[in-house]
């Protein structure tokens, strides 16, 4: 793996050159094309317990955190686990965007966990990597404490954060990511929201300032961390199960329907939704919240 030391003229960039990627924001930029949306809403509900902020990590000082949702019948059975992971380019976003998905996941029967990770102003790639990798084995190590299955965990992410849960979930204990953990940090299924596959493939395009920031130079000057970091290089006949939901935006389906074609090769179960007329973000305002909620769950039922 080549980690190349990236000027410190880059990474003195504050991340307030970067818009805050939030539900609210979010909203705000949406609703000017689309007046009949609304945005999501954390849940108060006494059906699931919450237990938030719980730190897994510690990186160079920065305390990484989770929000774990419970459903409150954990007395009946170990349940299967979603681990979600917010998007926001690699450089911004806030795992509070996952809560409400995490919340209305434990509504259904399933522990919803939101993650943070460092993101690329701080550290640079692979260290969000590394990071969600970390919080898959702080949940398998504390499974009985928080009643999940460990061999029932999905990996689901948004945007950027569907390209990390997707390189997550194909790069099982991959030594380019070793954190020294005994715990494998295997998942069982991928969900990936709006999230490109490949950096690299004709499709992606350029994925401009946020990736070349996070990958340590553009293509051209890192052509190995932005092949490394394509999940579509690393399917093969262990490849979890994978759900893609996607927008109307084409951007965003980069290398996806290559990487459909070789798990149809492996038979491989997978489904993809493409949302109609739908812009990027579409799962953090309703009504396509319920939209995204409806296939992720169907899927997970499915699959688990």
């Amino acid at each position: 793996m080549l980690l190349l030391s990236v000027s410190s003229s880059i990474w003195a960039q504050k991340a307030s050159e970067f818009t805050p990627y939030t539900v609210e924001k979010t909203y705000d930029k949406l609703k000017k094309n689309y007046e009949d949306i609304s945005p999501i809403k954390p849940l108060i509900t006494d059906q699931i317990f919450y237990g938030e902020n719980i730190v897994y990590k510690t990186a160079d000082s920065t305390e990484l955190k989770l929000d774990i949702y419970i459903p409150k019948e954990i007395h009946v059975k170990m349940h299967p686990a979603v681990l979600l992971i917010h998007g926001g380019g690699w450089l911004t976003g806030q795992k509070e965007n996952q809560r409400v998905m995490a919340q209305h996941l434990a509504l259904n029967g399933f522990i919803g966990i939101a993650v943070s990770y460092r993101l690329g102003l701080e550290a640079p790639y692979p260290a969000a990597v590394i990071d969600i990798k970390d919080a898959i084995k702080f949940v398998k190590k504390h499974a009985a404490r928080y009643h999940i299955n460990p061999d029932k965990l999905a990996v689901l992410g948004t945007s950027a954060g569907a390209q990390l849960a997707t390189l997550v979930g194909v790069t099982p204990n991959a030594e380019i990511y070793e954190s020294g953990a005994s715990i494998s940090d295997d998942v069982q299924a991928i969900i990936n929201v709006d999230g490109i596959v490949s950096f690299i493939h004709p499709e992606a395009g350029d994925e401009g300032k946020m990736a070349s920031i996070w990958l340590g130079g553009n293509r051209e000057e890192n052509w190995s961390n932005w092949k490394e970091a394509s999940p579509l290089e690393y399917v093969n006949e262990h490849t979890p199960p994978t759900l893609f939901i996607n927008s109307a935006q084409p951007r965003f389906h980069a290398g996806r329907d290559d990487m459909v074609k070789r798990l149809n090769h492996f038979n491989i179960y997978n489904e993809v939704h493409t949302i109609p007329d739908s812009p990027h973000s579409f799962w953090l305002v309703h009504p396509w919240f319920e939209t995204t909620f409806t296939y992720t769950v169907n899927f997970l039922n499915k699959v688990f």
